[in-house]
């Protein structure tokens, strides 16, 4: 048995070399590569880590949910993690973030990596550059020829104008300078349309259905997110009639359920789950014996941090897909770079001709820098048994408290 004895959670703030312009997020000006870190210790010292993207401090009250809900519990039992995590969601928390880190401590226990937990082995995994910024068509060219000539074969642009036409001329340019050398793909970044800061396109059926004509003409591999996340009809209605494959599914909360849902729908050609957000790892899991089962093809998303990499990184390598699909690498220099987007762990992942091997280190394979950490990173949270304790006691008073631990026993038979 291998309990969890201490939580902590960490803002983490690391400094962009350059503002980054999302394409998501159009007119935001990203100076910092934020997210909020988890570490699980358990009763016999094995640690875990995980992270989930975040915009500021918006977690700063998650400790004093997860504290009361997690401490005690098996670390490496996992359907008792995802049910305590299903008991959180009920109160409108959806961390499926925090459910990696223990995967990372199981793999660590059993001195193995979560892609061998898994099923998988080392293996090298075949990488996609995946870009982040709009650009005219010019600099998408000279974009993309950078990234070959770094070893990639394989890329995804981004469109997000409000003229059509000038999405439609950047992947027909593109596609003209480079598909006879180069895997295209493209990302409209309809699934969740977002204008905080500026206002963004929003596509509907027809405009999606012209925009695969033009991919398909242009001899374009993939188009990611055309239509809303939640238009099943018209993601279904989209799928069976593209000549080019429909992909999508990163941000689907609520996990396997949804996602069993679209696949029986047939929403998408290319089911691409990001285990930070959809689930975690075991529903993922689930999601790619589905895909198996149904004739669909899987890759995930990647786009958080170098955490959140790793992580899906491990699922690739598992997932019986390596072999079809390229992993997506989230790289748009200057701005958003390989050591930014991994700030905080020893060694990035840097790739080797498009390519990276499968790290054999036992867990999610990445160890904390925690010089790093402690410059950049700020601990907010931390609760073992004795600060539980104490929470009970401040706000639940003796004998609620003693109640409730009584039952809590009860239940573990101790």
């Amino acid at each position: 048995m291998s309990k969890v004895a201490r939580i902590e959670l960490f803002h983490v703030a690391f400094p962009l070399p350059k503002p980054f312009y999302p394409s998501w997020i159009p007119g935001l000006p990203q100076t910092e590569n934020r997210f909020t870190l988890i570490k699980i210790t358990t009763d016999d010292g094995a640690v875990g880590y995980s992270a989930g993207p975040a915009m500021g401090n918006e977690r700063a009250g998650l400790g004093e949910l997860l504290g009361p809900y997690l401490l005690g519990e098996e670390a490496t039992d996992i359907p008792l993690i995802q049910q305590r995590l299903r008991e959180i969601a009920y109160l409108g928390w959806r961390n499926y973030w925090i459910e990696p880190a223990f995967w990372d401590i199981k793999g660590k226990l059993e001195g193995k990596p979560v892609y061998e937990l898994l099923g998988g082995e080392a293996r090298k995994i075949d990488l996609y550059a995946s870009t982040g910024e709009m650009k005219t068509a010019a600099e998408r060219i000279e974009e993309v020829e950078k990234r070959y000539d770094e070893g990639f074969r394989a890329v995804k642009l981004r469109v997000h104008a409000f003229d059509e036409a000038e999405d439609i001329d950047q992947i027909t340019e593109t596609a003209k300078a480079v598909g006879d050398k180069m895997t295209i793909g493209v990302d409209a970044n309809q699934g969740w349309r977002v204008t905080i800061v500026s206002d963004a396109p929003l596509w509907d059926l027809e405009r999606a259905k012209r925009f695969a004509d033009a991919c398909a003409d242009a001899g374009l591999a993939l188009i990611e997110e055309p239509l809303a996340m939640d238009g099943y009809e018209d993601l279904t209605a989209l799928t069976e009639y593209s000549k080019v494959p429909i992909a999508g599914g990163e941000l689907h909360s609520s996990g396997l359920p949804e996602l069993k849902m679209m696949i029986e729908r047939r929403c998408y050609d290319v089911f691409q789950p990001d285990a930070v957000f959809a689930g975690g790892i075991a529903q993922t899991m689930e999601v790619i014996k589905l895909c198996h089962e149904a004739g669909l093809k899987y890759s995930p998303h990647t786009w958080t941090n170098g955490i959140g990499f790793a992580i899906n990184l491990q699922l690739m390598a598992a997932s019986g897909f390596a072999d079809q699909k390229e992993l997506e690498y989230p790289i748009s220099p200057p701005g958003w770079t390989v050591e930014a987007r991994d700030a905080i762990l020893e060694a990035p992942f840097h790739h080797f001709q498009g390519s990276l091997q499968m790290p054999e280190a036992p867990g999610l394979g990445f160890n904390i820098d925690e010089r790093a950490l402690g410059k950049h990173g700020k601990r907010f949270f931390v609760m073992d048994r004795k600060r539980l304790v104490w929470f009970s006691l401040r706000n639940r008073g003796i004998k609620v408290s003693r109640e409730i631990d009584r039952r809590r026993r009860e239940r573990k038979g101790s």
